[in-house]
């Protein structure tokens, strides 16, 4: 085993727990990026070798960081899905039902997928369950179920997991599952998001009734009334207090929606980038865009922008070749995945980036250079799938006219309009931005998607093999590059995620959420100073710029796998 291409301590031991594969066979990083371009490049009808060493350029210095799934499966015998995540099947409200989807669950799991749930369907606490009498235990209880099955697939290995679990806000229990997580390690596999409907909105703001129902058919029907204000103030309260649940603004997301003719979305993938159908699944790689400033911290600072829009073509072709070779733990997500094979392109090392071209994180500069590089993106992503469909066909659930209605694909060039018009498009959608967490590790700790640099140093737990922690000590990309030139101190535009103002965190999210089809992973981190009316407030700001959710972090005493220094 060789280090070369691997300068941080964190990037090995991530590189060698996660992704490395085969021992003496995978010697060094390259040999993990000629093995993803290789297996990717197995989809091509010809031209294979060159389309592999094009794919390898890419990868090459971490230019392109593929989803960590991609990294760790493509190209080795192991039975696993290269797809970060998935949205499971609706789930039927009866006994039968109910393990039928743990079991879809399960086996998505154990062959490496997140998994998404929306447990709106299932019938309140207290109403009658079935004609043999029972007495319904409602959503939360089912939930526990769901925890423990994640627990004891994910006992041994180096991968956490990750599920997501959503109640829509006119639920009977909602007030159950906004509570849900007020004790520490209750429901610990589960991120938690409401979904947060326009109407819901109005009435909170107008402290209006509130009408709770379960659509079950009479005598079962439950219907009650809450005040609206109030049951907001208790949503907000339990994110201050714990974190959790996030709030989805469903309307918002499904108004949105490419596919908007073909299909209704009521959850996300675990961490909230990716809204989808059932079924559906996240098929994600990043730009790392650190590897495109030249000449950093110097006047001459600049994006070398050739280089990047030469790259998002080849990105695009990577992602959309993800999914013709990967395995699917599910028929039912073949087919769904493959009928509108979505792609999520995204960015991360944002803020390193504005570190090393001198632009404040929270100033009006560095909000209108990210917005401005993600519409390049954005355009060139959609161009590049254009020119996929013409050679290689249009997603088949693709419909002309229905398609070109929507408001994102109205936004766009007409150019690029017009040309979807012509040849169709590849892909149903293709933008969207991941924490890219471990991955930005493995590039050298690089800023994690479009979030503020966490600290200049930080202890950092890492899962072993075995899935026991490993402590190790985290510089920030962009202050080790300042002081490899420097010799020591801190670059001037430097700043942490917990010094910046609630607006400059809604800021970055609003400037680039409409140049990314699908969503945007990004926390907004308050002090813990902060107090209850400025914490809620945040929520119905994010509401009101259009964005599709919103999660918010103020410091709590909890044990978490990334402290500063210092």
């Amino acid at each position: 085993m060789t280090t070369a291409g691997l300068e941080t301590e964190v990037a090995r031991l991530v590189w060698a727990q996660r992704y490395r594969h085969g021992g003496s066979a995978e010697p060094d990083i390259a040999a993990t990026w000629r093995r993803v371009a290789n297996a990717l490049a197995q989809a091509e009808p010809s031209g294979r070798e060159d389309w592999a060493a094009r794919f390898y350029r890419l990868l090459e210095g971490f230019r392109f960081l593929p989803g960590g799934r991609v990294l760790a499966g493509a190209g080795t015998p192991r039975r696993v899905t290269l797809l970060n995540c998935f949205v499971m099947g609706g789930i039927e409200d009866s006994i039968p039902g109910i393990f039928r989807a743990l079991q879809e669950g399960a086996v998505t799991m154990q062959q490496g997928g997140g998994v998404g749930y929306d447990f709106s369907t299932l019938r309140p606490r207290g109403l009658p369950a079935s004609i043999a009498g029972n007495i319904a235990s409602g959503p939360v209880s089912f939930m526990a179920v769901w925890d423990a099955m994640c627990a004891t697939i994910q006992s041994t290995g180096a991968r956490r997991g990750a599920m997501m679990a959503t109640l829509r806000c006119d639920h009977p229990d909602i007030e159950a599952f906004i509570a849900a997580k007020r004790q520490q390690g209750v429901l610990s596999h589960f991120n938690l998001s409401v979904l947060v409907t326009d109407a819901f909105m109005r009435a909170a703001a107008e402290g209006a009734p509130w009408k709770l129902t379960f659509p079950a058919a009479p005598p079962y029907r439950v219907s009650r009334e809450v005040n609206a204000a109030e049951l907001w103030d208790k949503l907000m309260l339990a994110s201050f207090n714990s974190g959790e649940p996030g709030v989805l603004f469903i309307d918002q997301i499904n108004r949105m929606n490419n596919l908007h003719y073909c299909e209704r979305i009521s959850a996300v993938n675990p961490c909230g980038e990716v809204p989808l159908p059932h079924y559906g699944g996240c098929d994600l790689g990043s730009l790392n865009l650190t590897t495109f400033i030249r000449a950093p911290f110097s006047p001459a600072a600049r994006l070398d922008t050739a280089a990047l829009m030469e790259a998002v073509p080849v990105a695009v072709r990577m992602l959309d070749n993800v999914l013709d070779v990967t395995h699917f733990p599910l028929p039912a997500q073949a087919e769904e995945v493959r009928a509108k094979r979505r792609a999520g392109l995204g960015i991360t090392g944002l803020a390193d980036a504005l570190v090393m071209l001198g632009l404040d994180y929270g100033a009006e500069a560095a909000r209108h250079w990210a917005s401005g590089v993600m519409r390049e993106i954005c355009h060139a992503a959609y161009r590049a799938s254009i020119a996929l469909a013409a050679e290689k066909g249009t997603f088949p659930a693709f419909a002309r006219d229905a398609y070109l209605a929507g408001p994102f694909i109205r936004a766009l060039p007409e150019d690029v309009r017009d040309a979807i018009a012509r040849f169709g498009i590849r892909n149903s959608h293709l933008l969207a931005i991941a924490p890219t967490g471990t991955i930005s590790l493995l590039a050298g700790n690089v800023s994690s998607g479009i979030e503020p640099v966490f600290a200049a140093e930080a202890d950092r737990a890492i899962l072993g093999a075995l899935g026991t922690p490993q402590h190790v000590t985290v510089t920030d990309h962009a202050v080790r590059l300042w002081r490899q030139e420097r010799g020591g101190g801190l670059p001037p535009a430097f700043v942490t995620a917990e010094t910046l103002p609630v607006q400059a965190h809604l800021g970055m999210q609003a400037a680039l959420q409409p140049h990314v089809d699908q969503s945007i992973a990004k926390t907004i981190n308050l002090p813990a100073t902060c107090g209850f009316v400025d914490f809620a407030g945040t929520f119905r700001a994010a509401y009101e710029l259009g964005l599709k959710g919103c999660t918010v972090f103020r410091p709590r005493v909890v044990n978490g796998v990334l402290s500063a220094r210092g």
